[in-house]
């Protein structure tokens, strides 16, 4: 039995309205970027010198005098670049508001409303901790990496070369970007495992009967992740864990008020049966 043109005009209409929508809230995600790119864009320079702090934190540590922290760009276009990669970076941080209410205006009218208020938590949740990870990149985990590699200088004394640490623009944007993007990303684990443990397809019991892979897993990613030192890896490794650890305790809330629901619904349908 073939579909009558009636049939398909009905069964097309909602899918040329979804992708209507669609590029509707996309047209609005990228208009946010954009504005917010040439905000940062137009304030680079100024931005570079935030991102530079930790740097100089780390010319102090060493004994060096902050002031005199030198960064250099061997190509005419490279601080140019650097700057564009700034502007992205803190277009896509300033936008992400709007960004993530775009993508939840988009997907809320399929949801029901207790699912809509069980997502709206977790929609908060992600940005707040991408930048708790970014924090403790800036604050902590930039200037102690900074310090490691400033440390293997060579002063110039007896029987020495003098070796200076003079950092690329370019480089220094690259390393702190990484880090930023690495420790945002990994702070987002226990919104990942929630939601998995929500819909079932992780467990209390499975995660934590899978705690030694997630710790040896984490070492080989901070390996990977981040630059070539033991500081980095164990600073990004130990987060990673603590993540985990919570991961599972909030898998196994989840998973009890789950289960107090089930049984209030049993309890529920047997009183309903019994006055029945």
């Amino acid at each position: 039995m073939s579909k009558t043109d009636d049939d398909i005009d009905k069964s097309s209409a909602p899918l040329i309205e979804h992708l209507i929508e669609l590029r509707r809230r996309l047209i609005w995600a990228l208009v946010a970027f954009f504005v917010a790119f040439l905000i940062c864009f137009h304030f680079g320079r100024q931005l570079f010198n935030v991102l530079v702090i930790p740097y100089q934190w780390a010319v102090s540590w060493a004994g060096f005098d902050p002031a005199k922290a030198q960064l250099i760009y061997t190509a005419p276009q490279e601080f140019f670049f650097t700057q564009v990669k700034i502007a992205m970076f803190g277009g896509i941080v300033l936008a992400f508001p709007v960004i993530a209410s775009q993508i939840y205006k988009f997907v809320a009218p399929g949801l029901y409303k207790n699912e809509r208020m069980a997502f709206l938590p977790f929609l908060i949740a992600s940005p707040v901790l991408f930048l708790m990870g970014g924090a403790l990149v800036f604050f902590f985990f930039t200037p102690m990496v900074m310090w490691f590699f400033l440390a293997m200088q060579q002063t110039g004394g007896a029987g020495e070369v003098q070796i200076s640490l003079l950092p690329k623009v370019s480089e220094y944007l690259s390393l702190i970007m990484t880090l930023i993007f690495a420790f945002g990303l990994v702070f987002q684990l226990p919104v990942v495992t929630s939601l998995l443990a929500r819909v079932g397809l992780v467990s209390y019991e499975g995660l934590r009967s899978k705690r030694k892979y997630a710790i040896v897993i984490a070492f080989i990613v901070a390996a990977v992740i981040t630059p070539p030192d033991p500081l980095s890896q164990i600073g990004l490794a130990l987060p990673t864990i603590l993540l985990y650890e919570v991961s599972i305790w909030m898998a196994r809330l989840i998973e009890k008020k789950r289960e107090a629901a089930e049984a209030e619904a049993q309890s529920g349908s047997s009183d309903s049966d019994i006055s029945s």
